[in-house]
C-alpha cells in the first residue's frame, strides 16, 4: 500500500523560514519523480518544484525560484522543502507528490508532474503553511 504523508506546516512570519517533509512508503523510492504543490484558497493547485525520478534535476516554479529548495534522502524515503523568504502570498495548503519514472517539466514559470504512460501519482493530505505577522 501506498502512502503519502506530508508534515511541517504552521505559522511563520513574512521574511521567516520553514522545512516540510514528506514520507513516501510502500514504493521503490528512487523509481520516483517528486513533487511539491500548493493550494492557495480560491487558486487553482499549482506546482512549487518537482525533482526527477533519477535525483539528476530540479525544477521550480517562477514564485519558488531562489528562495525554496527541494532534496530528497532516499534512506528515509523521505522529500524535503526548504522555505526561505517566506511571504503572505506564500500561505497555501502544501502537498507532495510521487509518481513512478515521471518526468517533470518548467515552462514559462510553470512546474508540472506527468507521466505518459499513466502512472498513478500519488498524493499527501496536505499540510498548511500560513505567513502572516
Amino acid at each position: 500500500q501506498v502512502q503519502v504523508m506530508e508534515s511541517g506546516g504552521g505559522l511563520v512570519q513574512p521574511g521567516g523560514s520553514l522545512t516540510l517533509s514528506c514520507v513516501v512508503s510502500g514504493v521503490i523510492f528512487d523509481d520516483y519523480a517528486l513533487a511539491w504543490f500548493r493550494q492557495a484558497p480560491e487558486k487553482e493547485r499549482e506546482g512549487v518544484m518537482c525533482l526527477s525520478w533519477n535525483r539528476m534535476y530540479t525544477y521550480s516554479s517562477a514564485s519558488a525560484k531562489g528562495r525554496f529548495t527541494m532534496s530528497s534522502d532516499s534512506a528515509k524515503n523521505t522529500m524535503y522543502l526548504q522555505m526561505a523568504s517566506l511571504q503572505p502570498d506564500d500561505t497555501a495548503v502544501y502537498y507532495c507528490a510521487a509518481q513512478r519514472k515521471a518526468y517533470c517539466l518548467e515552462n514559462k514559470g510553470i512546474v508540472v508532474l506527468g507521466s505518459p504512460s499513466g502512472e498513478t501519482k500519488y498524493w499527501g493530505q496536505g499540510t498548511q503553511v500560513t505567513v502572516s505577522s
